[in-house]
C-alpha cells in the first residue's frame, strides 16, 4: 500500500513539473492575426460642429416623513439584526452603518422606484442626521410614504419629522 502512494506522489510530481515546463500542453490550432500599427495622429476631418445638448438626468426626489428606529424585537420582527436584505446590523454601534428602512409604497417589489442598495440622499432632518444613507429594510405594510433611520439607543437621537427630502443617487 504504501508503495502504491509514493508511486502515486511521484506520478503527480512528474505531471505537475511537466505542466510546469509546457510539455504536457498543445499547442493552440487558431491561426496568428495580423496585427496592423495605427496611425497616430489620426487624420482629423473638419465638420461644422452643432452644439450637442447636454442632458443631465434628474435625480429621483421624494417627499417623505422620517423617523428613528432600534433595533429591538419591539420595533422590528423577531430578528431584529437582521434587515430585510439579509444584511446584518453591528450590535454595538448600529447608527454608524447608516442604513435606512423605507415604506412599501416606496419599494419596487411593491411598486415604488426605490430598491435593496440604493443609496439616497436625506435632508431635511438636521445637520447631523442628513446625508447618504443606504436602503437596507422596509417598513411594516401599515406604513405609507415614510422613511426609518436605523440608530441605536446609545446615540440618544428620537423624533419624526415631516417634509423630509430623499433624493436616489446613482
Amino acid at each position: 500500500m504504501f508503495r502504491l502512494k509514493l508511486l502515486a506522489a511521484v506520478f503527480s510530481i512528474f505531471v505537475a513539473f511537466a505542466e510546469e515546463m509546457s510539455l504536457l500542453r498543445a499547442e493552440t490550432p487558431e491561426p496568428k492575426k495580423e496585427v496592423k500599427p495605427l496611425d497616430w495622429p489620426p487624420e482629423l476631418t473638419l465638420q461644422p460642429e452643432t452644439p450637442t445638448p447636454e442632458i443631465t438626468p434628474v435625480p429621483l426626489t421624494l417627499t417623505v416623513s422620517a423617523s428613528v428606529y432600534h433595533p429591538e424585537p419591539s420595533q422590528t420582527d423577531s430578528t431584529p439584526y437582521i434587515t430585510a436584505d439579509g444584511s446584518k446590523i453591528n450590535k454595538r454601534h448600529p447608527g454608524r452603518h447608516r442604513w435606512i428602512a423605507i415604506s412599501r409604497d416606496l419599494h419596487s417589489r411593491w411598486g415604488g422606484q426605490l430598491n435593496f442598495g440604493d443609496s439616497l440622499w436625506v435632508s431635511g432632518i438636521s445637520e447631523d442626521m442628513d446625508g447618504l444613507y443606504i436602503v437596507r429594510d422596509t417598513m411594516n405594510r401599515r406604513i405609507r410614504n415614510q422613511i426609518d433611520i436605523l440608530v441605536g439607543r446609545k446615540d440618544g437621537v428620537m423624533g419624526m419629522w415631516d417634509n423630509v427630502q430623499i433624493a436616489k443617487l446613482d
